[in-house]
């Protein structure tokens, strides 16, 4: 099987190109690298002759040709997107552009190369999404997949329009499609503007943990490389048309998650314990959704998928790989943002 990863240098996107090659696919990663990209996170496939790089914009209709009548590929995991909330609350065109604009040209040469290969069954064009497009919870219920979208930011909202361009292109023109919808991801190379590794980072500069309103937003964490092996699993196994939400089966407050990573970082880094000293409540982020958690019995019943890394096992491997790699993230915190708070517009 020969795969179009779009966003492959990304950090959903490089476990996905990491896990397939490991698995003996050949793996074409299309990105345009943007900020949050990084080759960096591809050093263990770099080389392998399974990948293959490809430069280009998924808004670029002539590249997207060329690629497809290049390599042929089996199947598409469409991974590219601006995903950062808070950027796209300050600036949310480029997540019209990308999101939208940019899966609909995907699409349509998707939709070109499919028919021009005689439509062969075994094509896959699979569209990988979010929970954030269902939009907020209570303090009870899950989302599953016929949840009605209600998306709140500027880039859940991008998101939701995707979904529903995908779809589309299947009950219209037959394209064969997949649709997946996860909850928030966490792991190794993760970029350093989300939660999880600002809190890692400032607490090891002895820096003020920002942790929005009274920290009490919920959230599903799922190991990114168990998401990389489910995301595989939904390709090979999915029936369809479907939409399959995964999700971590690991809620927890923000705060809760911060004090977590805190009282891992006091024994593994002790020099500075007690970390949780350095958190601090700041103004709330605009829309902030209260809670996410999805309801996984789908994915679980049809394909027999579950997560296999509990939120503890995998918060101690993430704090540890950022202590161990210090060279891959010091020169990403120069890049336009990084440490900044942004989203308050």
């Amino acid at each position: 099987m020969k795969l179009l990863v779009t966003g492959g240098a990304g950090f959903i996107g490089s476990a996905v190109v990491r896990h397939a090659v490991g698995q003996g696919k050949q793996v074409v990663n299309l990105d345009s690298l943007t900020y949050a990209a990084n080759l960096a996170n591809l050093a263990l496939v770099a080389g392998n002759p399974l990948y293959t790089f490809e430069k280009a914009d998924i808004r670029d209709r002539a590249a997207l040709d060329r690629i497809f009548a290049a390599h042929i590929p089996d199947a598409v995991m469409h991974l590219a997107a601006e995903s950062h909330v808070d950027r796209s609350i300050d600036g949310p065109a480029a997540f019209i552009e990308t999101n939208i604009t940019g899966t609909y040209t995907l699409l349509e040469a998707a939709r070109s190369f499919w028919d021009a290969q005689g439509r062969p069954d075994g094509f896959r064009f699979h569209h990988i999404s979010t929970d954030e497009v269902y939009g907020s919870l209570g303090e009870t219920g899950q989302f599953t997949e016929t949840t009605a979208y209600a998306p709140n930011s500027p880039y859940s909202a991008s998101k939701a329009a995707s979904d529903h361009l995908v779809r589309a292109w299947a009950e219209t023109y037959g394209l064969p499609v997949l649709i997946t919808n996860c909850s928030n991801n966490y792991g190794p190379y993760h970029f350093p503007e989300k939660l999880i590794p600002v809190v890692i980072l400032k607490a090891l500069a002895t820096h003020p943990i920002p942790v929005y309103g009274t920290g009490e937003n919920v959230r599903d964490w799922l190991y990114v490389e168990d998401h990389a092996d489910a995301l595989l699993c939904v390709l090979e196994r999915g029936a369809l048309g479907r939409t399959y939400n995964i999700g971590g089966e690991n809620e927890v407050t923000n705060i809760d998650l911060v004090r977590m990573i805190c009282a891992i970082l006091d024994r593994l880094r002790p020099a500075g314990a007690p970390h949780n000293r350095l958190i601090t409540f700041v103004a709330d982020r605009p829309g902030h959704d209260l809670r996410y958690a999805i309801d996984p019995t789908r994915i679980r019943n049809e394909l027999g998928w579950r997560p296999s890394v509990t939120l503890e096992q995998g918060l101690e491997k993430t704090v540890a790989w950022y202590l161990e790699n210090t060279d891959w993230w010091q020169p990403l915190l120069a890049r336009d943002g990084v440490g900044a708070r942004l989203g308050m517009a």
